[in-house]
């Protein structure tokens, strides 16, 4: 069937706008902070993929592994009609799903939704011309702003791999699941992507590795912000460091500033003390009875849970009740 036109609800002009409002709103807020997201333009976008090769960062593995083995268990307990990726990028791993729904022979439909316009164009390209059966409908839109613009109809399967969900804080994850239960009808799916908590001697090294492209990675923000903003961040200032903390069962990225520095962007003179630090990524680790209750909370019944051999990752099946 191929590639529909992309379906665009985020123009470039709202990008600009949140950019400068999470900058202007992050920057000067005690502590410092900035979202994760404005980590991914395409030098960003590139550096994760090293990432996630390397031999410290075992979330990509441990949760392909858990597709791997659970795709077909997927297909055949949802039976779903239209599969919908929540911020696609690649759809690497989702080919394990979109196989094991080929085996089946139920599903029609294929929604990948994410930020990137050059992203979602080659990946709904490639993955049409894999998948000559399949209609594709791109969709550029904000999985926090746009759940009400998903295609209705049929019985849904929603995907939100990767361990995203743990980049959104307490509140805003609840926030997030309401939204999406809102956004199904009962009897839909959601499949979602969770790393979980253990020795942090594991977790902390996946933050900051030995080759220091997650250090590169982190700084690429500031990087975004000096293109896009005309800002004249020092990047040489600025170290690298995850830290994990034990109350929240959370690692925090952060950026610290090795000596007193300044920066201006918009209309902001932004001064950090030697030693400050900036955040610029949560990512929570859960316990599976956590997730399950978070889903529950939301109208979700978890009906499946599965993790990878080691138990490092955990991936649920929930049911919208």
């Amino acid at each position: 069937m191929g590639a529909e036109p992309l379906e665009i609800h985020l123009e470039q002009q709202d990008l600009d706008r949140g950019l400068r409002e999470d900058v202007r709103v992050g920057l000067t807020a005690t502590p410092k902070w900035l979202p994760p997201k404005w980590f991914y333009d395409a030098r960003g976008s590139e550096l994760f993929e090293e990432i996630t090769r390397l031999p410290e960062y075992y979330p990509t593995r441990a949760e392909r592994a858990v597709l791997a083995a659970h795709a077909d268990d997927v297909a055949a307990t949802t039976g779903a009609k239209t599969l919908i990726e929540l911020g696609s990028g690649s759809s690497e791993k989702t080919r394990l799903l979109l196989d094991a729904f080929t085996r089946h022979g139920d599903l029609g439909t294929f929604v990948p939704l994410d930020v990137s316009v050059s992203a979602l164009r080659g990946s709904t390209e490639q993955i049409a011309a894999a998948y000559p059966g399949l209609r594709v409908r791109g969709i550029v839109g904000d999985f926090t702003r746009h759940l009400d613009r998903l295609p209705t109809g049929g019985r849904r399967l929603v995907a939100f791999l990767g361990g995203t969900i743990g980049n959104l804080l307490p509140v805003e994850r609840a926030e997030f699941l309401t939204a999406m239960r809102a956004a199904l009808e009962a009897g839909d799916w959601l499949l979602v992507g969770t790393d979980l908590v253990k020795d942090p001697a594991v977790v902390v090294p996946a933050y900051d590795d030995a080759a220091g492209v997650t250090a590169e990675f982190n700084r690429n923000v500031l990087r975004v912000i000096n293109r896009e903003l005309g800002a004249d961040f020092d990047l040489t200032a600025f170290r690298h460091v995850a830290v994990w903390d034990p109350e929240r069962e959370w690692i925090e990225m952060r950026l610290r500033a090795e000596r007193p520095t300044r920066a201006r962007v918009l209309d902001l003179d932004v001064a950090f003390a030697a030693g400050e630090e900036l955040r610029t990524e949560v990512s929570a680790k859960f316990r599976p009875e956590g997730i399950a209750a978070e889903l529950r909370a939301a109208g979700f019944d978890r009906q499946e849970f599965w993790t990878d051999p080691d138990g490092l990752f955990g991936v649920s099946l929930a049911r919208a009740d």
